[in-house]
């Protein structure tokens, strides 16, 4: 089972601290205002002599495909040493290891010649931080904001949620969005965070996940939308709510990177930089963007006025267009009564709906899996096919360093591949914490050539070599399909890991996954 921390924002864990809490009558005195700072905007889109390049090369909207980890790694830190005016980063998960150390040097290099840089990061898991982080910010060509911080700040996860317990409606709310843009020309926007798992580097465990990079008119509007963000009243400076000052000792041994090779990237000469994008420019898939995103929170977070569901309804009315077929790629699903209902009048249409999710080991929130499995059976009988990760997929060496043997995969993706002419990648999952209340970023993309790219990407994964395929009997019972095996319960770990499992599946607590 994998263990380490994903883009979730509560684990199980949490809501028990909250609930023991709660009992103990614990709650904070006071509560944190959102914060006023003048309004910035984006840089002009930069005219080095390497985009005039590119833009004399073709001026349509461009989509290149990042399917693996090394391949996003490696395009994100060239983005990065691409760079002559400006970096706008936003993410929710950040971690100070091998990937997480590697961009964050190759962003203080940037800075160091001069690229403003502004950085704006999810608080959930930017624990112990703020010694570090100050130090960043204090480069005068780094600004570091924090979204919807946490006023009263500890080391402890456990400790820090109960030190904030009377803001729990409001710290519930997170930014889920991830986007990098480079000079106001080129963008990264899909699912990963910043960590070694995501990147296929992790030793134990990773994700299969899925980003594009794109240039062309979609990026000045994924600009507009970074403003939206960095100006909102709820993205807050982070010497503002640091408790500690910068260290900046610790700052300059962090971004040592340790291990180039395991990067799978090198530094490219001016003129190789050049010749590499233009490469991969001149291959890229055309396909006109359709921007999906929610609305920045309004003062009053926590209001239910003021869920971000925008893109949610975006997402209902594209699985009502589809004709033909949906492939449905979501690490967590919880479907809503919409959701399901949207899957029903498909199917009644003739549209053949496939889902690839997590299975109960290789998903990482066991809460989040034992809500998936109160709808397994609605799903199916909906007329849903569906699969669910294998731990030991046949093809995880795609996504992780070798070797792999002893090595486990889990899904992390968030795509749609619908009909044959578009596909939706971005940050949310198909669950009440995506679709109600984090806020989410992803591109639609019309296009027949990046839907056939995509859907030959994704087609090995449905594989029983590398998915669990649900079988439902005449009898109703639900069969773990995959290559000569039929399991008549879940590919369980263990038994006590069914009896979590069972556990978590009977709290009402799904609204909150």
């Amino acid at each position: 089972m994998i263990v380490k921390k994903a883009d979730r924002s509560m684990s199980c864990w949490t809501r028990l601290t909250t609930a023991i809490a709660i009992t103990l009558g614990l709650s904070a005195c006071s509560t944190m205002s959102p914060t006023q700072t003048p309004d910035e905007v984006a840089s002009a889109p930069a005219d080095a002599p390497l985009w005039t390049e590119l833009e004399s090369l073709r001026n349509d909207d461009w989509n290149i495909l990042l399917n693996d980890g090394a391949t996003a790694l490696d395009w994100r830190l060239t983005a990065i040493d691409s760079a002559t005016q400006s970096i706008d980063l936003q993410t929710f998960l950040w971690s100070l290891d091998q990937v997480g150390s590697a961009i964050l040097n190759h962003l203080l290099a940037a800075a160091d010649r001069g690229v403003r840089i502004r950085l704006l990061v999810d608080d959930s898991f930017l624990l112990g931080e703020d010694d570090l982080l100050t130090a960043l910010a204090d480069h005068p060509n780094i600004s570091y904001r924090v979204f919807n911080p946490y006023q009263r700040r500890h080391d402890s996860f456990a400790t820090r949620e109960l030190m904030n317990l009377g803001e729990f409606d409001r710290l519930n709310h997170r930014m889920h969005n991830k986007v990098m843009l480079v000079d106001n020309r080129v963008g990264i926007v899909g699912g990963r965070n910043l960590a070694d798992e995501y990147f296929g580097l992790h030793p134990e465990a990773n994700f299969r996940d899925m980003e594009l990079l794109v240039g062309g008119s979609i990026v000045p509007r994924l600009s507009d939308v970074f403003d939206t963000y960095w100006n909102d009243v709820w993205s807050v400076p982070i010497d503002t709510v640091a408790k500690l000052g910068p260290n900046y000792e610790r700052l300059s041994a962090t971004v040592l990177i340790q291990d180039r090779a395991a990067l799978g990237h090198s530094e490219s000469a001016e003129v190789d930089l050049t010749a590499r994008w233009r490469d991969a420019v001149r291959d890229a898939l055309s396909g006109e963007s359709d921007l999906l995103v929610d609305e920045p929170p309004p003062l009053d977070i926590s209001a239910e006025a003021s869920a971000p569901v925008q893109l949610a309804q975006q997402l209902i009315e594209i699985f009502d267009s589809a004709e033909e077929e949906v492939i449905i790629i979501s690490a967590y699903l919880i479907p809503s009564p919409g959701l399901q209902q949207v899957v029903e009048r498909a199917v009644r249409r003739g549209v053949r709906i496939r889902i690839l999710t997590n299975s109960i080991r290789s998903n990482n929130h066991i809460t989040a899996h034992s809500a998936y499995r109160n709808h397994i059976d609605d799903l199916m009988t909906g007329g849903a096919e569906l699969h669910e990760v294998r731990v030991d997929a046949r093809d995880r060496p795609r996504y992780m360093l070798s070797p792999t043997d002893e090595k486990a995969l889990a899904l992390h993706a968030k795509v749609l591949v619908v009909d044959k002419d578009r596909v939706f990648v971005g940050s949310p999952n198909l669950d009440p914490r995506s679709m109600r209340i984090n806020t989410e970023v992803g591109l639609l993309v019309h296009s027949d050539a990046l839907n056939a790219r995509i859907r030959e990407s994704v087609e090995p994964d449905l594989l029983q070599a590398n998915a669990w395929s649900l079988q439902m009997d005449e009898a109703g019972n639900v069969a773990w399909v995959a290559e000569g095996q039929t399991l008549s319960e879940q590919p369980a770990a263990s038994y006590m890991q069914r009896l979590e499992d069972w556990f978590f599946a009977h709290l009402p607590i799904e609204g909150q996954m």
